[in-house]
């Protein structure tokens, strides 16, 4: 008497099997993929690491703008920043020393409705208009409109 097989309990268990030798092949190639950190400052096309200040009037007057803009094109609103107060810097280069060097910061920021609002933004280098200059990233608390940066602008801190 012949005995069938069961074909959808053999295709189990070879997927099984080579789901498993994929997984084993891969923990023991990961120390083999890691590759060294190399300072940014020592890469074939260097970074600088040298950033404007959080207090840099250029970089107050780009995040002015910046937020302007967006207000103004997406939300159809005429808030403004009207002027800044309590800057600090949180953390330079946290990322790592192999990352885009970057400046993060925070501020309260005065706005045209009255309210004082935290303004959250990091300045990276070479990430201005075609890669020339510095560039600004931010985030307002309590405007993250479609949560890009939630929660609470995390994501524009280190």
């Amino acid at each position: 008497m012949e005995q069938k097989r069961n074909i959808p309990g053999v295709l189990r268990q070879g997927a099984a099997g080579g789901l498993a030798a994929f997984l084993l092949a891969g923990t023991l190639a990961s120390p083999l993929l890691a590759r060294p950190l190399v300072p940014a400052e020592r890469r074939y096309f260097p970074y600088s690491g040298a950033l404007p200040s959080c207090m840099d009037p250029s970089v107050l007057e780009r995040v002015s703008s910046q937020f302007a803009g967006v207000e103004s094109e997406y939300w159809k609103s005429d808030l403004q920043i009207l002027s800044y107060d309590l800057i600090r810097e949180i953390s330079y280069r946290g990322d790592g020393l192999d990352l885009i060097p970057r400046r993060y910061c925070q501020a309260k920021g005065v706005f045209s409705d009255g309210r004082v609002r935290p303004v959250t933004y990091n300045i990276g280098e070479e990430l201005g208009f075609s890669s020339y200059g510095f560039g600004v990233e931010l985030c307002v608390g309590g405007l993250d409109r479609e949560f890009a940066y939630a929660p609470n602008c995390k994501m524009v801190r280190p």
